[in-house]
């Protein structure tokens, strides 16, 4: 149905009607409205965001936001390439400091984000879909697990699956190095690293602001996801900190990739080009991947990174299948399933592992765990843009449930691969020269690794092809995010200003120049670990606004089992036919004209009936006729005004259905036929009203008015205020009562008393 959602978040943001006096039960206190500033305190006053949000309909700078990102990551830049020493010794202190007093944090932080996605998952709730409940996804499995991996995937991947497994293997963080217990968690830490913590930051960010944006019609972007919690004031000044936050950590993040990769990089371009390694090569590689990222970056999601990110998952892929192939085959299958299964069976311990017993664990946790904690968390607001951005129409729960298992497991099989080769030739063949190198210098190391495989220069020239589009596609999707961060743009299908995009990739390529001078990886792990520390705060708040978000959705589902609870036996969720018209709904597949006659002589005549007598009884409603651009036909609307609570609305819309395979006839004459499907604010109630009677009709607009009441019903009984279902006072009632004439039904209060 083209363009529902957008009509919906429309009217929804509309400014309620002037209130009138109506009673539930014979109260007529009305709850005053929230001043200003405040956060909501109702579903209705969250339907408001869009128009809160947006000062202006079309695209604009943030240019507080920009500045301010700017200023600081400019300034940070110049430090570093002014006095490096300084610098790199200044970050070690701060680092040292945190990983001392603050290691509990992170490791607290990151295990509470892990089991918020989970809870999100497995809950009722996980069916909740980004965007309204008609939605679907707008790309396929593949394509979009292409993109889930290449995006939240970076080349530092490459870099650490060597060195990390050889690091562990000589000094794990607790007990003696070469032995069988460092053996079986050398793998297992650098999976973990690269495991469901930091996906489960994207996923937490992703899914919040895919909910804001395509449920709600809110901008795409972490203030949206704030609304519920600060109302007007994400728009001010409190709101603009908060995206510099995410935006200063985004770029340090994907700096940090960048650094890293153009390391990795310039040791494969060495050996492939024969050029001199060193730093010049590496700003070299910056500045050649810059010029490939903007012009990757303006064209866009759909072209650029759509192609890199599938052509990605092509070239790791035959990169893992060669390495198993022509490497130690049965051995590297074995190692992959226990280190799987060792994985899963540690996972609880080694979340909230933070070696506080061990006399070096400190430094250890700052080196490894804390620093790809903090890493994950600078890319989640970027990665979780970026996720939200290709994941329209997808439930909650195949959301996350595909983050933290397909890319993960994709993961595993690299780093599992990459890291019992480097063990086997450390262990079997005892070749310590290799070890030592992945330990001293991993950039080198990895290539070393991959020379000693059969082929080696054509495995080191696919290596490198890999690791390049790693490399673009973190920078693609980083320059795209930050645009966006420093922008307000209504549409989430919209990117921020092509020249902004070019702006921030080249300010990412200033900052990664600056930490090479001032060190090198060590400065960026540094970097990346301080200015992830804001970030925290921010994950800490959007699972408070996105938990509140869900009591909203468990009250609607609540409302429609009470409704079930207390309507006549004829009522439900779809509308009871006769058996004759069941029967012939088997067989009839209506066409264009024939649903448009329908709608003439029996849905509209029923609505206006129903909004007739709802005026008779003092109610504001309202009726409309909805164009619809694709079939010329408009489309009949109703709306009932319930002041400060959500409004009432039904829409009968025209929906374009294949024709079964396989029906009650025999031969069909068309594809495709056309359904009458009722759609309220969030979606498609999924059913179809052609051949109805006119009373069926009207006894539908009753049974979803009940369900509505019964909706804000449930919201009124919850024990607890909170700023999205407050607690609302009994006594004084003032949710309005069905209109007289409408079927007999039991009080909502008590499903055993009937209704006065």
């Amino acid at each position: 149905m083209p363009e529902d959602d957008q009509r919906n978040d429309d009217r929804s943001s509309r400014a309620p009607h002037p209130p009138l006096e109506r009673s539930r039960f014979g109260g007529t206190e009305r709850r005053p409205e929230r001043p200003r500033d405040e956060a909501p305190v109702s579903r209705s006053d969250l339907s408001k965001g869009p128009a809160e949000l947006m000062e202006h309909r079309e695209a604009r700078v943030h240019w507080r936001v920009l500045l301010i990102a700017s200023a600081v990551i400019i300034a940070f830049s110049i430090w570093a390439i002014a006095m490096p020493g300084n610098a790199r010794d200044t970050m070690q202190d701060v680092v040292a400091w945190i990983a001392t007093n603050l290691g509990w944090y992170y490791v607290l932080t990151v295990t509470l984000v892990i089991g918020f996605v989970l809870w999100v998952a497995l809950s009722k709730e996980g069916k909740v879909r980004l965007g309204p409940d008609h939605s679907r996804p707008q790309y396929g499995l593949f394509t979009w697990v292409a993109m889930l991996f290449a995006a939240g995937v970076g080349i530092d991947m490459l870099f650490y699956s060597v060195t990390g497994p050889v690091v562990q293997y000589l000094d794990p963080p607790s007990g003696e190095g070469r032995t069988m217990a460092a053996t079986q968690d050398a793998v297992v830490w650098t999976m973990f690293h690269y495991g469901i913590a930091g996906w489960s930051m994207y996923a937490l960010l992703g899914m919040a602001m895919g909910y804001f944006a395509y449920r709600w019609g809110m901008p795409l972007s972490i203030r949206a996801a704030l609304y519920p919690l600060l109302g007007k004031r994400v728009r001010g000044p409190l709101g603009d900190s908060i995206s510099t936050v995410a935006l200063v950590g985004t770029v340090f993040g994907v700096a940090t990739s960048m650094g890293i990769g153009v390391v990795l990089l310039g040791v494969g371009f060495s050996l492939i080009f024969g050029l001199p390694q060193g730093i010049a090569l590496q700003i070299g590689l910056v500045i050649v991947a810059v010029v490939l990222t903007i012009a990757a970056t303006t064209s866009g999601v759909d072209k650029g990174i759509r192609w890199i990110s599938e052509l990605n998952l092509w070239s790791a892929a035959a990169m893992m299948l060669y390495i198993l192939v022509t490497g130690q085959t049965a051995y590297l299958l074995n190692a992959l399933v226990e280190n799987i299964g060792r994985f899963l069976v540690t996972l609880p311990e080694r979340t909230l592992q933070t070696f506080a017993y061990e006399p070096d664990g400190a430094e250890w946790m700052g080196g490894w765990t804390l620093f790809f904690w903090a890493f994950w968390l600078a890319w989640g607001p970027f990665v979780g843009v970026f996720l939200a951005r290709i994941s329209r129409g997808r439930t909650l729960r195949e959301f996350v449930i595909a983050a933290i298992t397909a890319p993960v497991l994709c993961d595993f099989i690299m780093v599992s691969l990459f890291g019992n080769s480097a063990l086997y030739e450390v262990i079997v063949n005892g070749n310590e020269a290799f070890a030592q190198l992945a330990v001293d210098s991993p950039e080198q190391g990895w290539y070393a690794l991959l020379d000693m495989f059969p082929g080696a220069m054509f495995l080191i020239g696919l290596a490198t092809l890999s690791g390049l589009l790693f490399y673009l596609t973190s920078a693609n999707s980083g320059a795209m995010v930050m645009s966006n961060f420093s922008s307000s743009i209504p549409e989430p299908s919209q990117d921020g200003p092509k020249w902004l995009r070019i702006y921030w990739a080249l300010l990412t390529a200033l900052l990664t120049i600056a930490m090479l001078l001032a060190g090198g990886v060590t400065t960026m792990e540094y970097a990346t670990l301080i200015f992830a520390l804001p970030v925290t705060i921010i994950a800490y708040l959007v699972m408070f606004s996105f938990s509140k978000v869900l009591r909203m959705e468990r009250a609607e589902r609540q409302g429609e089992v009470l409704r079930r609870r207390s309507v006549a036996s004829s009522g439900g969720s779809v509308p009871e036919r006769s058996w004759r018209q069941r029967l012939e709904r088997m067989r009839a597949f209506p066409s264009q004209r024939q649903v448009a006659q329908f709608l003439d002589r029996t849905v509209r005549p029923a609505l206006a009936d129903v909004a007739a007598e709802f005026r008779a009884q003092g109610y504001e409603v309202e009726t409309d006729r909805m164009a619809n651009t694709t079939t010329g036909i408009d489309e009949p609307y109703l709306r009932v005004s319930m002041d400060e609570f959500r409004d009432f609305h039904y829409q009968v819309a025209l929906v374009e259905a294949p024709v079964p395979m396989f029906g009650g006839r025999m031969s069909r004459e068309t594809d495709v036929y056309w359904r009458l499907e009722v759609f309220t604010q969030t979606g498609s109630g999924g059913y179809d009203l052609m051949g109805l009677t006119k009373q069926q009709i009207i006894d539908d607009v009753l049974d979803r008015y009940e369900a509505h009441l019964a909706f804000l019903a449930a919201t009124e009984e919850s024990d607890v205020a909170s700023v999205l279902t407050p607690r609302m006072p009994h006594a004084t009632g003032t949710l309005p009562a069905l209109p007289k004439g409408a079927d007999d039904v039991q009080d909502l209060d008590d499903p055993g008393k009937p209704r006065d």
